[in-house]
């Protein structure tokens, strides 16, 4: 009975990952297709630049609740089970990545799933874990967000940050050292999805947000304006 009911969560855990909050959040408020925006991505950062901060914002908070969930429904029906509490979360980041509900074929007809890049649903496991993090991972969020300027750099941020909490709560003895395995998992799947982000940032082309968003894209038109020969 018990392997059923692992079985239940891990299916539940991907189904509801993969709801493409973001593609509902920007069309109720907007009529748009947040997959012909930008980054084309459904997460919390495209549906800002799609529909404002507020949209953004909630599509956030969605997406952080899909990891929560997962846990909650892992220690519920798994009791006691520590490494379905593991993939619950980590599989929730696998749907919203590559989500059932938005199957496509791309020009060569090859089945793509789209999605976002992992980052809210990591945070959502790990407030899972430790509902607590929620105070520290989600202003932490914000300040590198609109500080740094890059939502890569956000996003790739978070799983380490939940991992050093986690592990100082291990060492004080007030929660399981296989937690970090999660965020481990987290890490790897959130730097996967942004593959395409990392060669833009080592490029220097990188999409950028927040506060030093007019500085740095008014700085990029004036390089570029330099390099057109007279």
């Amino acid at each position: 009975m018990q392997i059923w009911f692992a079985f239940v969560v891990l299916l539940l855990s991907y189904l509801f990952g993969s709801i493409p909050m973001g593609l509902i959040t920007v069309k109720l408020a907007t009529g748009q297709d947040i997959r012909q925006i930008q980054s084309g991505r459904t997460g919390g950062t495209n549906a800002m630049r799609a529909a404002g901060f507020w949209v953004g914002f909630l599509t956030t908070l969605l997406d952080i609740s899909k990891g929560v969930i997962a846990v909650w429904l892992a220690r519920t029906l798994t009791p006691g089970n520590i490494w379905i509490e593991i993939l619950a979360p980590t599989i929730v980041i696998i749907g919203h990545n590559y989500s059932i509900y938005l199957i496509s074929k791309d020009e060569n007809g090859r089945i793509r799933l789209g999605g976002g890049a992992g980052g809210a649903p990591s945070v959502g496991g790990a407030i899972g874990y430790w509902p607590p993090l929620i105070l520290i991972l989600v202003p932490m969020g914000a300040l590198i967000l609109f500080g740094v300027g890059f939502a890569s750099i956000t996003t790739i941020s978070l799983p380490i940050i939940a991992a050093i909490i986690l592990a100082i709560r291990a060492f004080m003895g007030l929660s399981p050292w296989h937690y970090l395995i999660y965020c481990l998992l987290a890490e790897i799947l959130v730097l996967w999805s942004l593959r395409p982000n990392l060669k833009r940032l080592i490029n220097g082309t990188e999409r950028v947000v927040g506060w030093r968003a007019k500085r740095v894209n008014a700085r990029r038109k004036n390089n570029a304006s330099n390099q057109i020969p007279s």
